[in-house]
């Protein structure tokens, strides 16, 4: 008798217990919120910031469906029954991230779940909302719903809904937190970057470095001179140089700029020293490894000149980058051949950086690997500014900023890409422009007004 009475109490109890569940939390960012909400519609980060690695640190994550938005997937295996096996869909995003602009103060992203929790029509709501005086900050409030339905076993977990889901919620949010740490904190809206495969292509370098104070004057003298060396080289060597000016940044400090001018050729093959020799990929230094000190200017006795060895790289020789030494100044390599991420600026060289950051910033919220230290980025002059008689700027200069890309998974496209936003073209300067840098602050004048329709489709 005492067994039916706690089981017809069990079964009232658990009828009037709530048909749903629902859990949710809240943090604060101090980014601009379409950082944010490109973290979180796509899932190359998810590891980075899921609490489940910190429970099985043995866990394997698979990414699948598309590379970003809506059907984006990510699935996780683990042999810890604590977080067993699962797999997140991105359902929806509200707006498409191309309408994501400073105008836009709220968006919204659904992941649907499917673990052994109990409960069907399980789902995260990420909640984005900017905030602070100037909309600087984004607030981001995660929850969890469920539906039980009519099963009693089901509903009854959600005296448990505090347990796993809210710890997930949580943990994640701070790890978030750390991961959006990292991001470079710049407005990246209006930049519209592709993803391309760039050729191996041969060439020849100068390193140079200027001090920033300097500005942009000191900077084209810097180049000028490497240009000039690099063109005597190529004569001497016999070959040509078939393309612009490129500039591979090395260090970017406050104050001084340190990068490597090159230019290439149409010659895979050099002879120097009496030597053929093919050129190679650049190779990262070994630790501690350094450039042979330079020659002493003092004399010296006869009898040590004779037995001395020249002190520093000799043409022929290869540089601690693995690089070939055609002179004192010159060098070269087989520059490029990896995927890069490709930004366009238009104006003048001072809006370079901040496209290189952009970029950068762009990479991680999306997930794309890279190492600016072995494989730097780097920016070709396509077109050189045109300025009149009186040395105003007509036509802007353009230039393409590309950041290697590293790693077996990268996608084919961006989403910009994938959806056919144009990359910006050149535009005539204002009158009478002397020195002005583009209208925009961007690395793109291309306005989100002008993505197709069919955007919200961009893998």
């Amino acid at each position: 008798m005492a067994l039916i009475i706690v089981a017809v109490v069990g079964v009232v109890v658990g009828v009037i217990m709530p048909g749903s569940g629902h859990v949710e939390r809240s943090l604060v960012f101090g980014k601009d919120m379409r950082q944010v909400y490109d973290v979180l519609n796509n899932f190359r980060r998810f590891e980075d910031y899921s609490s489940l690695r910190q429970e099985d640190p043995k866990i394997q994550f698979k990414l699948s469906g598309k590379s970003y938005g809506p059907g984006s997937e990510v699935s996780w295996s683990s042999e810890d029954n604590r977080v067993g096996d699962g797999k997140l869909t991105i359902a929806s995003a509200d707006p498409e991230f191309y309408k994501v602009d400073n105008t836009v103060n709220q968006a919204k992203i659904i992941w649907n779940l499917d673990n052994d929790w109990r409960g069907q029509d399980k789902h995260f709501t990420l909640d984005l909302e900017r905030e602070g005086s100037r909309h600087q900050l984004t607030k981001v409030t995660w929850a969890y719903d469920v539906a039980y339905g009519f099963n009693l076993i089901n509903r009854y977990s959600n005296l448990y809904i505090h347990g796993d889901p809210d710890s997930m919620i949580q943990t994640s949010l701070g790890n978030l937190q750390n991961v959006l740490a990292a991001v470079p904190n710049i407005d990246y809206g209006n930049l519209v970057p592709y993803i391309v495969q760039t050729p191996p292509t041969p060439m020849l370098l100068v390193s140079s470095s200027i001090q920033r104070s300097g500005g942009l004057a000191a900077l084209d003298e810097a180049t000028a001179t490497a240009v000039t060396q690099i063109k005597d080289a190529a004569k001497k060597l016999g070959v040509n140089v078939v393309g612009p000016r490129v500039i591979f940044t090395t260090n970017y400090g406050d104050q001084n700029y340190t990068f490597d001018v090159g230019m290439p050729i149409d010659a895979t093959s050099l002879t120097v020293a009496g030597q053929s020799q093919e050129l190679t990929p650049p190779q990262p230094p070994k630790l501690g490894e350094e450039e042979p000190a330079e020659a002493s200017s003092a004399p010296a006795s006869a009898s040590s000149t004779a037995a001395a060895k020249p002190a520093g790289p000799q043409p022929g020789d290869h540089d601690r980058f693995g690089r070939l030494v055609v002179d004192n100044n010159v060098r070269a390599t087989l520059a490029y051949g990896t995927p890069a991420l490709m930004g366009v600026w238009n104006g003048t060289a001072a809006g370079v950086p901040q496209t290189r950051e952009m970029l950068k910033a762009y990479s991680q919220t999306h997930g794309y690997k890279f190492d600016e230290v072995t494989n730097r980025l780097y920016d070709i002059e396509v077109q050189p500014e045109v300025k009149d008689k009186d040395g105003n700027i007509t036509t802007y200069a353009k230039y393409e900023v590309y950041l290697p890309l590293l790693g077996d998974n990268l996608p084919e496209q961006t989403p910009e890409q994938a959806a056919g936003i144009p990359q910006p073209t050149l535009e005539p300067a204002p009158a009478a422009s002397s020195s002005a840098p583009a209208a925009a602050s961007s690395a793109a004048a291309a306005s989100s007004a002008a993505a197709p329709a069919e955007a919200a489709s961009a893998e």
